[in-house]
């Protein structure tokens, strides 16, 4: 199989239901009977060995009913020696995709043990272009905002200085040129934005639950002044009772399932590659790359605008994005890609209708904007193509571990879901580098929200809870 798509595997995998004991065979019926919804982890422990032996994971959850019913299940579910040990995590990630669209889902999801947290957990993922949030189990994000403030001149007090600005979400349409981005290629550089942001964010989920805990999402580029600005900003500010920060490509991992393997986030802001041995970050082989989303949205503003003089940057912004949605993709190869439009001429696909009603021709470097994440000096972009990366990561690690990492690795971020963008990844990898291995690139429809699904997954885990810091523990610090 070339491609692995991880919604569509079954509860246990590679395993059968012969596998599985007969309560666990009744319960799956049971579940799919019911179009029962998960609601959180109660408690989650599992027995890690470097060989494969027979081991035995003991995790209960908490289901509601398509009927309105709860059904409370302690299952002890045996991993036999033939299965691999990613099959853990697996289960878990497995149990939360699983879940139906979120208008069937009527309450957030809480957990009810002692063991694990007590209460519903906000969690928040602050990128470089989204902040997404929501309650920890459901299977997507509740909301997703731009992480954009802007600065106006107040009424009282025009003038330019910081004193005199008012600050405020998005875009004002009113003065729609002092926008900014308070986390710029995975760097916090203004803490009052982000404050802003997580202040709303926390506002909204907090009118259905109060005194939540909050998990938050950080940046492998983060410093260690990042860290206790945002236990300040957290817990003096925003007053939450617990916070759990998590490593943004870790919770990647969690969310496609797996414990090793080769993480590749590419978002609005960084490309990122790392890999990892049983939940843990190689850290030497971490690759950052300072081109992503926002460098194929200025490449593609650029070419489309050279001649249109200024138009207003909202109008740019909207028609970038909706070309960037509905026209781009990535093409197998791009030196064919370009003789083949070269001899069909126009097309009515290369057409777009801007919001002025005026129509324009896309070039074929347009559409085929999203090649720069595989051949960066086309587009006069530094370093080395996003595929290369992925292959210096795994070179830099232990030779015994590579062949595991290649047979791993996981696509996600928004970028990764350009047609093609998967496929080509593949083709380079295993024809170029890896030809005697099996290779394997992990995807998930969702991906997009990678981080956010495995932090989801992380708030409610039992082996998390001494991460955690309450506001009483932050105060005696």
């Amino acid at each position: 199989m070339l491609l692995r798509h991880l919604d569509s595997g079954c509860l246990l995998c590679p395993g059968s239901q012969q596998d599985l004991p007969s309560t666990s065979r009744k319960t799956e019926h049971h579940l799919v009977k019911d179009q029962a919804t998960f609601l959180g982890w109660v408690d989650f422990s599992v027995d890690l060995c470097d060989s494969l032996v027979t081991n035995t994971v003991v995790f209960q959850e908490v289901w509601k009913s398509g009927s309105g019913r709860t059904y409370f299940f302690c299952l002890e579910v045996i991993i036999l020696p033939t299965l691999q040990m990613r099959t853990l995590t697996r289960i878990a990630v497995a149990l939360v995709r699983q879940t139906p669209s979120r208008n069937q889902v009527k309450t957030p999801p809480t957990c009810s043990s002692a063991s694990a947290m007590t209460t519903a957990t906000i969690v928040i993922d602050h990128g470089s272009g989204y902040v997404k949030s929501g309650f920890s189990g459901w299977n997507e994000p509740q909301m997703v905002v731009p992480s954009i403030v802007n600065y106006s001149p107040c009424r009282e007090n025009p003038g330019p200085s910081y004193a005199r600005r008012r600050l405020g979400l998005g875009i004002d349409l009113y003065h729609p040129d002092t926008y900014s981005y308070p986390v710029q290629r995975g760097r916090v550089l203004n803490w009052e934005g982000v404050e802003c942001l997580w202040s709303f964010v926390l506002e909204k989920h907090r009118q259905r639950h109060e005194d939540c805990s909050v998990l938050v999402t950080e940046s492998p580029l983060r410093e260690p002044a990042d860290r206790k600005k945002t236990l300040e900003v957290m817990f003096e500010s925003l007053c939450v009772p617990s916070l759990l920060l998590a490593d943004q490509l870790e919770m990647s991992l969690y969310a496609s399932g797996l414990l090793t393997g080769v993480v590749l986030d590419s978002g609005h802001g960084l490309t990122r590659v790392q890999p990892f041995y049983l939940g843990r970050p190689l850290q030497p082989s971490c690759k950052a790359l300072e081109f992503a989303g926002q460098d194929l949205a200025t490449y593609i503003c650029k070419s489309l605008f050279m001649e249109e003089g200024r138009p207003n940057r909202l109008f740019r912004m909207d028609t970038v994005n909706t070309i960037q949605m509905s026209k781009c993709y990535v093409p197998q190869n791009l030196g064919e890609a370009l003789d083949l439009r070269q001899r069909n001429g126009s097309d009515e696909s290369n057409t777009f209708r801007l919001p002025d009603g005026t129509s324009v021709e896309l070039t074929p470097m347009q559409r085929m904007a999203p090649e720069m994440f595989f051949s960066p000096q086309v587009f006069d972009m530094q370093g080395p193509s996003l595929s290369q990366a992925v292959v210096d990561s795994i070179k830099g690690c232990e030779p015994p571990l590579q062949p595991l990492l290649t047979s791993h690795v996981m696509a996600c971020g928004g970028n990764t879901l350009y047609p093609g963008f998967t496929k080509r990844l593949y083709k380079e990898l295993v024809i170029d580098h890896f030809s005697g291995a099996n290779s394997t690139v992990w995807v998930g429809s969702k991906r997009n929200f990678s981080v956010w699904l495995g932090a989801s997954v992380v708030a409610h885990l039992s082996s998390y809870k001494s991460e955690w810091m309450s506001k009483e523990e932050y105060d005696e610090r």
